[in-house]
């Protein structure tokens, strides 16, 4: 039977009402909850933000460091939380958890695919921006930091008390270190020290019941999951106690760039066979780019070798010589600085730069980017470089970038199965690719996915294989995700799962179903519960 037009247009009005006014439920239900389960229903009123609240497109906003994410069309949050106090999360998840709403965490916003900040089903943002102290113990080199401080914040305050402690965590001052470290944190000393994950020796998280567990409380099993399982399954980790490591007063840095027509191709191929295997306390890593040639009007590709090296010149200028001398390096490319200045360096900002900027919690400009990670085995052969330069001469590699980052050293001593963090040795370096517009430029299109994807796909034959490894700090939506519902089998959840994890995706399967066994928290690749455990592993 045919239904009038009238009649149908009538339907679909009465049922976005519907839909409005259960919105609305929800969140004043939940509102209601939270000021009534608190214990001074006036502190957490402060950090509650409704969309009828005038901060409440800025609190969203703040913290979306992908433009892709900011606009119209993207899913809100029916609530902001930004708590100032633990007793704040207890409160939220028990209250989320009786009306049917799904969290989302978001320490600095830097989630590659936006799932810190947007769900496709009712939910609220749990911002941890307020949650950001760091307290340095230099006689003991340890310091907790929380979840909400940026890697900026914790070398800066690192720096506050000591010039020889350091951190292995990232080069991006403006990540936060909740996510960071939840998903393993790679970074310029990790051939020396490890990942920031493989120097946690303690950590506070608030679990699906609202309890508070310490290392010691929360059992071996999630202690081991939360340092490298990636954010957002297991519950709410608040702090981190990290154990820091010794530097020299003094390190020194270089940055060498050369073009195809200065034999970057050559020096590339030759990089490959010595960055992860030179000394330890020498990372050498590349920034990849297409710039304009000296000759008017044409396009190449510019490689950058920037280095940190743990000594003074004197003592890197000989190693150099003997692993790399085709860099053709001389001691007039090379600046001796203290650690933290070199952070700077290594970030890019320019000489003279005041340590200040690593408090600056917003990347200037902000980007809308789309990005992919894979590991490297085996050199890649010459001809295989030749063909990335040539998809970055296509229109869209203009927007492009490519960042290698070696292993080795420390990296290959620890086994895969520490941490869940799995890729260790086996791997010379790993190659990450980015495509993005900047910020009131160049809209960011579907062109520039289609492009970054063609390249992964041309990169195949050059990775890992069974499994093509992956990193979940930089989350890849493309490689598959969970239900919405959350009601995802073992089987699709390891098409993305062991390409993170490897084999250490099935114990990440059994501590998320001791833990949270009703999967409360979950995203689109949150490791999924699976119950009971022994009869649908789906292998």
């Amino acid at each position: 039977m045919e239904i009038p037009s009238s009649l149908f247009s009538l339907s679909l009005v009465l049922l976005f009402f519907f839909v409005l006014a259960t919105s609305a439920d929800v969140h004043e239900n939940f509102v209601q909850c939270l000021t009534s389960h608190s214990q001074n229903a006036t502190s957490i009123s402060q950090v509650i933000y409704t969309p009828n609240n005038s901060s409440y497109t800025s609190v969203l906003d703040f913290s979306i460091q992908n433009l892709r994410f900011l606009t119209p069309e993207t899913p809100k949050p029916v609530v902001i939380i930004t708590p100032s106090h633990e007793s704040h999360i207890q409160v939220a998840i028990i209250c989320a958890r009786n009306h049917g709403l799904q969290i989302r965490i978001r320490s600095g916003g830097h989630d590659f695919e936006g799932l810190s900040y947007i769900s496709h089903v009712p939910f609220f943002i749990l911002d941890l921006i307020n949650l950001r102290s760091v307290s340095v113990d230099v006689e003991s080199s340890t310091a907790w930091v929380q979840a909400g401080a940026t890697i900026g914040e914790l070398y800066y305050s690192i720096a506050e008390k000591s010039k020889t402690l350091a951190f292995p965590a990232g080069i991006c001052p403006t990540v936060a270190v909740g996510g960071h470290i939840s998903g393993g944190g790679y970074g310029m000393i990790q051939r020396k020290f490890g990942l920031a994950a493989d120097n946690v020796i303690d950590a506070r998280i608030i679990d699906v019941n609202g309890a508070i567990l310490d290392k010691e409380s929360m059992g071996e099993d999630l202690f081991w999951a939360i340092r490298g399982g990636a954010g957002g399954s297991f519950g709410v980790v608040i702090a981190w106690k990290i154990q820091l490591v010794p530097v020299p007063s003094i390190v020194t840095v270089f940055n060498i760039s050369r073009t195809l027509e200065q034999n970057a191709t050559m020096l590339l191929h030759r990089w490959q066979y010595i960055a992860d295997k030179i000394d330890n306390d020498l990372v050498i890593i590349t920034d990849i780019i297409r710039v304009n040639s000296s000759e008017e009007g044409n396009k190449t590709v510019q490689v950058s070798f920037v280095s940190l090296f743990l000594g003074r010149v004197d003592e890197l200028f000989p190693l150099m010589q003997k692993n790399f001398p085709e860099l053709g390096l001389v001691k007039e490319d090379c600046r001796e600085m203290s650690w933290i200045e070199s952070t700077l360096y290594i970030a890019g900002f320019s000489s003279g730069t005041s340590l200040d900027v690593l408090l600056d919690r917003t990347p200037n400009p902000r980007t809308s980017f789309k990005g992919k990670l894979d590991y490297v085995n085996e050199p890649i052969s010459e001809i295989g470089l030749e063909g990335i330069w040539k998809r970055l001469n296509e229109e869209e590699g203009a927007a492009a970038r490519i960042l290698t980052i070696p292993y080795g050293g420390k990296m290959s001593e620890i086994p895969e199965s520490e941490t869940p963090f799995p890729h260790r040795a086996g791997n010379i370096y790993h190659i990450a690719y980015f495509v993005g517009t900047l910020e009131g430029r160049v809209e960011f299109s579907n062109r520039y996915v289609d492009w970054i994807r063609r390249l992964y796909s041309y990169m195949a034959p050059y990775v890992s294989k069974s499994p093509r490894e992956a990193y979940a700090n930089y989350r890849d939506l493309d490689l598959g995700q969970n239900n919405d519902k959350g009601n995802t089998s073992y089987a699709q959840a390891s098409i993305w799962g062991v390409k993170y994890f490897k084999n250490n995706f099935k114990r990440l399967v059994h501590v998320k179903t001791m833990v949270d066994p009703s999967n409360f928290f979950r995203h689109e690749q949150s490791i999924p519960a699976v119950s009971p455990w022994g009869k649908k592993r789906g292998n």
